[in-house]
């Protein structure tokens, strides 16, 4: 995990899974599959994300038989899962499954319970926002940050979240002002904090730039944002995609 939080992604999985495999044949054990969980991760930010999603549909009956169906582990496995469907563009299910996962969450009780939740409202914002029912996601990331005041990593997703769907809706001028509050979080976090969501904020401000007609300023951090994601996350990663649609997009490609 703190090869993972250090963005080396392809060392963190490796390791990952050589622990699941140095243990593999011990039934029930609990650090196997934990360590597969990370390799998921781990994988879909190098953007191999069929491969994150075939290895959490293999874990799920594993979690679900050693911690139990509405037990933590198990939960954070279904959002990280499902939001991993949707770089597979399967919003739908994404959005049905981070809505599940969220109302057992937040009926749960432990500390862990409402940052899960709070994860998956983050999934189900991006997945309402990409299935065109921006007002919806606007509405409930609102919610969700009313509800999570802590300026942490989450918030940061949050707003950005709240961005995405201001821009579908064609309001620039408010998406600009949030993602400018989204940066100044940003700034504020620790540099493992904001490692995952490298370019979100540059690609944020650029949609709505170019939504304001400011290409010249939409362009220069479209491209900043491109790159950095392409250097952090590979050519396959969603946002790396996403970053070349809108410069495509600005260009009028």
């Amino acid at each position: 995990m703190a090869l993972y939080q250090a963005g080396r992604y392809a060392e963190a999985e490796a390791e990952a899974r050589s622990v699941a495999a140095a243990r593999s044949e011990q039934r029930d054990d609990t650090y196997a599959p934990l360590a597969l969980g990370i390799a998921a991760l781990a994988a879909g930010a190098q953007g191999r994300h069929a491969d994150a999603v075939t290895t959490y549909d293999a874990l799920l009956p594993v979690f679900g038989r050693i911690f139990g169906a509405e037990q933590p582990q198990t939960l954070k496995l279904r959002s990280d899962r499902a939001q991993a469907l949707s770089s597979l563009a399967r919003y739908a299910e994404c959005e049905a499954e981070c809505a599940a996962v969220a109302r057992v969450a937040a009926r749960g009780t432990g500390p862990d319970m409402p940052l899960i939740a709070t994860a998956a409202r983050n999934g189900q914002v991006y997945a309402l926002t990409a299935l065109g029912r921006h007002p919806e996601a606007e509405a409930l990331a609102r919610e969700a940050l009313a509800a999570h005041r802590v300026p942490d990593r989450f918030t940061l997703v949050l707003r950005l979240a709240l961005v995405r769907s201001l821009n579908g809706q064609d309001r620039h001028e408010e998406a600009l002002a949030e993602a400018e509050r989204a940066d100044e979080l940003r700034r504020r976090l620790p540099q493992e904090q904001h490692r995952p969501e490298i370019g979100a904020v540059e690609l944020a401000m650029a949609t709505a730039l170019h939504g304001l007609g400011r290409d010249a300023e939409a362009r220069r951090l479209g491209r900043a944002a491109h790159d950095a994601c392409r250097a952090a996350f590979g050519p396959d990663h969603r946002r790396t995609a996403e970053a070349e649609v809108l410069l495509d997009r600005i260009d009028g490609v």
